[in-house]
């Protein structure tokens, strides 16, 4: 998979070197020779410096054979203009453009760009974190907005039905470990003391989803 990251700040840097280490052929691109050369000896991908903007940056870097971009500069604007450039001129299959203005979420969408968003992650990571207590983060769905966690079932709730620990677009029971068996489950399932259950939970979610198991706060 060849994938381009304009932008190798903090965030690109990471992001390319990961890619790097597992497997994926990386090119970064890069206006300041500097920040490239920082990556390091140990990066085995290409290095481009230009305006990842320019047409003739880009296709150096070649775009015309990418299976996705990442843009995550420190521009909303250029991130943009790059993410719709990759996506409309170069048919790219996967464009994903960092998003600092969540109010320019809308832009985004109606281009067919999806965003990552640090600032609205970290919100809901750290709400996560306070209200989770007891329950277990094992993905996290977009920027953060869904969460699928695990959690024991107490045994003030055995004998009660998945119906009872689901709220339509809040939380919904993907499914359910009983001994040695896992399944998905019907609203009519029964839990038992000591199963577990993986939900998908809406992040303002959380806090009902804890009361629906009892979990104190």
């Amino acid at each position: 998979m060849n994938v381009i990251v304009v932008g190798v700040g903090f965030m690109g840097s990471g992001l390319v070197k990961r890619l790097a280490r597992q497997g994926f052929d990386v090119t970064a691109v890069d206006r300041d020779q500097a920040a490239l050369d920082g990556l390091g000896s140990d990066f085995e991908g290409a290095r481009i410096c230009g305006v990842g903007f320019e047409r003739s940056v880009l296709e150096e870097a070649g775009i015309v054979r990418a299976s996705a971009l990442v843009s995550c500069m420190g521009s909303d604007e250029a991130n943009i203009v790059v993410a719709h450039i990759a996506r409309s001129m170069f048919r790219v299959p996967r464009v994903i453009a960092r998003l600092h203005d969540l109010s320019k979420a809308e832009t985004y969408r109606r281009l067919d760009i999806q965003t990552i968003s640090p600032n609205a992650w970290g919100i809901s990571r750290i709400c996560e974190l306070l209200t989770y207590q007891q329950l277990d983060g094992v993905f996290e769905i977009g920027s953060g907005e869904v969460r699928l966690v695990r959690a024991d079932v107490p045994p003030l709730l055995a004998g009660a039905t998945v119906r009872e620990i689901t709220s339509i677009g809040e939380v919904q029971i993907v499914s359910v470990s009983h001994g040695n068996e896992t399944f998905i489950p019907t609203q009519g399932t029964i839990l038992s003391d000591g199963d577990i259950v993986y939900a998908a939970v809406a992040s303002s979610a959380s806090r009902k989803f804890k009361q629906m198991l009892g979990i104190g706060e």
